[in-house]
């Protein structure tokens, strides 16, 4: 039974689980399925409503891997979390496969980084699947997308993409209900294009599909507060409050706990 996602009632949490030797920021640290089960419940436990896991690392220059060593990474991950929780569980991919076989063991939500362009399949296959779906913008690939980017207005080009995307999406049998939209902080963008895209997000609920925005510990934050990796968590926790009150309905973080907390202040100073 395909479980529902509410997200009118208040802002939600995204958990991210990376299942990767080498992502940017937590990298190895779950990479063994019952570590990343394990952390994916403490996730729950402090107040997630989706966790979102991901065999692949999509940082700026990450090289790719094969669909096997992806399957291989999620599949027993998203195995053990259904067996013991019934959240609602996202799959990062841009691969069709690994969204066809995640989704037939419990995933709910495909997030691509691509939105439907990597892979000439995935529309398709989460067409049939009738599965959740973010459409993320992207400039180019995790290998190149940081080598210039450069747009005249990016928040009209996302917007227009968007909406390429979303009539794409229909047209292929996607019901518009399911469809999530991600902007793509930090894929393909400079320091400005993503402070603009976090001042302007009215601009993107304007399409009238929900906006998720992951922001969590990235470039951005660093370069904007002088801050090393390490030391992003104040600036994180800035950004989600702002992107909050600017309307997002999804925020992907790394810490939940932190993150839940701000995100309900935000929330009822907003319903106040």
């Amino acid at each position: 039974m395909k479980r529902e996602i509410v997200w009118k009632d208040r802002p939600l949490i995204m958990g991210v689980l990376n299942v990767t030797p080498d992502s940017f920021f937590d990298g190895g640290k779950f990479f063994k399925p019952e570590k990343a089960v394990r952390h994916a419940l403490r996730m729950v436990k402090d107040g997630a409503d989706i966790v979102d896991v991901g065999g692949e690392s999509t940082k700026p220059y990450a090289e790719p891997i094969s669909t096997d060593e992806e399957l291989k990474r999620v599949i027993p991950v998203i195995e053990g979390i259904r067996a013991r929780s019934d959240i609602i569980i996202s799959i990062d991919t841009y691969k069709s496969k690994v969204a066809k076989e995640a989704c037939a063991v419990g995933a709910d939500i495909v997030n691509d980084i691509s939105g439907l362009t990597f892979d000439k399949e995935m529309v398709n296959v989460v067409s049939k699947l009738g599965a959740y779906v973010v459409i993320m913008h992207i400039q180019g690939t995790p290998k190149d997308m940081q080598k210039n980017p450069y747009y005249e207005d990016v928040v009209s080009e996302i917007k227009d993409f968007f909406i390429e995307r979303i009539g794409f999406a229909r047209r292929h049998g996607i019901e518009e209900d399911n469809i999530i939209l991600d902007p793509g902080i930090g894929f393909g963008k400079r320091v400005e294009d993503n402070l603009k895209i976090i001042k302007r997000l009215e601009s993107l609920k304007e399409i009238g599909r929900p906006v998720l925005i992951g922001t969590s510990m990235k470039g951005f934050i660093g370069k904007v507060t002088d801050s090393s990796l390490e030391e992003r968590a104040e600036g994180t926790l800035a950004s989600i409050a702002i992107s909050v009150w600017n309307g997002a309905d999804i925020i992907r973080v790394h810490d939940v706990k932190k993150a839940c907390k701000v995100v309900k202040l935000v929330d009822a100073v907003m319903k106040s």
